[in-house]
């Protein structure tokens, strides 16, 4: 997070590797509004989610008739958040044309749309994001080496959730209020017990899947209730806590 503050106050691309759910975006935004960029917009895009003509449209555009089912022009990301900043995710799936694309948008800052013969330009701040380690892809030939030292101005690694277990406790906190406050309901804590059984599990779905778990938390509870180990999924109620492991 401090290395994140720093980067904040800049304007070089950053790099952010973590596994799935560990909250890559949640940082990229917090980079962004943290940034001189933050009145200005804030796109994402996940390049690992569609194909490679489609994720050309969607950051360079198009023109109308560029290709079937093009019937009007679009604006691409890049222009469409010019002076703000872009987030692409799973950056480690693109192509290798596109990543000479995305290479030359990052020296030169051009853009050309798909089926058009003009070139314009765009100032963005990309942040993109992986949960492989891309040095190792560069390694192996399958990722541009220039364009990974292009990206990583900044390279961030979020950690997993369990190797930050001190982590669980306030995220659990920060959750119950956001999630018990949108129902109108009121959930008095957390049992030491639970939350030490939380704190064991190793959450192999990061932070998202531990938000998942205390939305159910929300449902299952009455007003006014603790959060107890009867709350909990089988598969972390049977857990022996960290503590009681170490006593034994």
């Amino acid at each position: 997070c401090n290395l994140a503050r720093k980067a904040a106050a800049t304007d070089l691309p950053v790099l952010i590797e973590g596994e799935t759910g560990t909250g890559k975006e949640l940082m990229a935004r917090a980079i962004h509004l943290f940034s001189q960029r933050h009145k200005l917009l804030f796109m994402a895009e996940n390049c690992g989610a569609i194909n490679d003509d489609l994720l050309q449209s969607e950051l360079f555009g198009h023109r109308r008739g560029a290709f079937t089912g093009a019937t009007t022009d679009r604006l691409g990301l890049f222009q469409a958040a010019d002076g703000g900043t872009v987030f692409l995710d799973e950056i480690s799936e693109i192509s290798p044309s596109m990543q000479v694309s995305l290479l030359r948008f990052l020296q030169e800052g051009e853009v050309r749309p798909l089926g058009s013969d003009q070139t314009r330009h765009s100032n963005v701040r990309i942040i993109a994001a992986c949960n492989r380690n891309l040095r190792q892809l560069v390694a192996e030939g399958k990722f541009r080496q220039d364009l990974y030292y292009r990206l990583r101005g900044f390279e961030l690694r979020i950690p997993p959730l369990r190797e930050r277990p001190e982590d669980i406790a306030p995220l659990v906190s920060h959750m119950l209020d956001k999630y018990a406050g949108s129902v109108s309901r009121r959930i008095a804590g957390v049992t030491p017990d639970a939350m030490a059984r939380l704190t064991t599990y190793d959450f192999p779905g990061n932070v998202r899947e531990l938000e998942i778990e205390v939305r159910r938390f929300v449902a299952l509870a009455e007003d006014g209730e603790f959060i107890t180990v009867r709350h909990l999924p089988p598969e972390i109620a049977k857990l022996v806590p960290r503590v009681a492991r170490g006593q034994d």
